[in-house]
């Protein structure tokens, strides 16, 4: 039978992108609870898991490797077999004496997986669906991206709970659940091998020297840091997320500590439906509405609104360590208030992200500033356990609210791309 170059983007797309997703969610977030839930301090959690940003961080460098390799879909499915096998590793490395150190090997390993996943599955894409296609199908990837932020921090987080209560052993809950995360993954990529396309853009472009490679690698980065408004534009990748990168290393742990230690006390069945569900419930809304309104009044309009509310509901927080009402209902609207906001102001920066990516290069000047977002993620996250562990967790999120001065202040000194002569 011959090969078909296309199928229905429905049997493919919704699923490529669930699988983008929930690899991200277990390394950023999972990581976290289990690490909190098996008893590890709050800054060994923050300093050893911020360091899982590193692979999204450096992935820019080799971009180019997956372009020139085989094809996209080798490397989509490639890597969904290798993080099948990857997060069998983090199943078989906690129960054993040696977790920490075993199991953070194994996730370094699938965020590196997952990076590359992410070049291979947004390269084909653009490259199984045609203009008109890809427009219609950014929403419905979108969407099945979230699904799976919040299969990862709600279904499976309350798996993993229901689990613990029924045997009492939370190594193996949790092994049990990345088992089941590894097992989805062999038969993700059992799947797409079958059912995604063979796109005739799809081809290896090996034919090109080992000289044009560097050279063209080295052009790509000399023409992104000589764009106008450079250094401002760093500095705003790198600041305006600084409070949430804090933040959230340190939420799941203060929902889980009991209330003599500072935290809410919760179990890991209701951190799954508050964090997982609520947060994330909100979070989709404040995307979906900052991209509402972003797309009538534009950046220019929306920039300073955003970065406010990024900043303010940073103060729900404040609110539940200060204030003694630790009702499950209060929880699930401060969370929920909060993650709003945050996928609100969010809108902004990835706006911006597109808009400084713009011209000849843009995909892999994209492809910089996510690696620059990242950087800005993975340093302050990495002394977010070890300034909560000294201080306590009330004075921690009123630091989180200092740090909202910078989100603010590289906002409004920021410089914005022009559209069509306008900025």
């Amino acid at each position: 039978m011959a090969r078909l170059k296309t199928r229905s983007p429905w049997t493919w797309v919704p699923s490529l992108y669930f699988a983008e997703g929930l690899p991200y969610v277990a390394v950023m977030t999972l990581s976290v609870i289990v690490y909190k839930r098996l008893g590890v301090s709050n800054t060994d959690i923050a300093l050893y898991t911020s360091w899982l940003y590193l692979p999204w961080v450096i992935k820019p460098f080799w971009s180019p490797i997956v372009d020139i390799i085989s094809t996209k879909r080798r490397w989509v499915v490639a890597m969904q077999w290798l993080l099948g096998i990857g997060f069998g590793a983090v199943a078989l490395a906690l129960p054993g004496s040696m977790f920490f150190q075993l199991s953070l090997a194994a996730f370094w390993i699938v965020a590196f997986l997952s990076a590359t996943h992410d070049i291979a599955a947004d390269g084909f894409y653009m490259l199984g669906l045609n203009q008109e296609q890809q427009a219609f199908f950014v929403g419905i990837r979108s969407t099945f991206y979230r699904i799976a932020l919040v299969a990862g921090q709600g279904l499976l987080v309350i798996i993993a709970g229901l689990f613990e209560e029924i045997g009492g052993d939370i190594s193996m809950a949790w092994a049990m659940v990345f088992g089941i995360v590894s097992l989805f993954f062999i038969t993700a990529a059992a799947y797409h091998s079958w059912i995604m396309p063979y796109p005739a853009a799809d081809i290896c472009h090996s034919r090109l020297t080992g000289k044009e490679v560097i050279t063209d690698f080295f052009t790509t980065f000399r023409s992104f840091f000589t764009k106008r408004h450079i250094g401002i534009a760093v500095a705003f990748m790198l600041l305006y997320r600084l409070p949430e990168a804090q933040l959230i290393k340190l939420i799941s742990p203060f929902l889980l500590d009991t209330p003599a230690d500072g935290g809410l006390g919760l179990t890991t069945v209701q951190v799954g439906m508050v964090y997982g569900t609520v947060g994330i419930i909100g979070l989709t809304l404040g995307g979906i509405i900052g991209g509402m309104v972003a797309s009538r009044g534009g950046l220019h309009r929306w920039l300073i609104p955003m970065a406010w509310s990024m900043s303010l509901t940073c103060l729900t927080f404040v609110y539940l360590a200060y204030v003694p009402d630790h009702s499950i209902l209060t929880i699930n609207i401060c969370v929920f208030i909060e993650q709003f906001g945050y996928g609100f102001g969010c809108t902004a920066y990835t706006l911006y992200l597109i808009l400084f990516s713009d011209g000849p290069r843009k995909t892999s000047h994209y492809a910089i500033c996510t690696g620059i977002m990242a950087l800005g993620m993975m340093l302050p996250a990495m002394a977010a356990g070890w300034i909560q562990d000294n201080i306590g967790y009330g004075p921690f999120f009123l630091w989180t609210m200092v740090c909202c001065v910078a989100t603010i202040g590289v906002s409004y000194l920021l410089k914005l791309p022009e559209v069509n002569g306008k900025s």
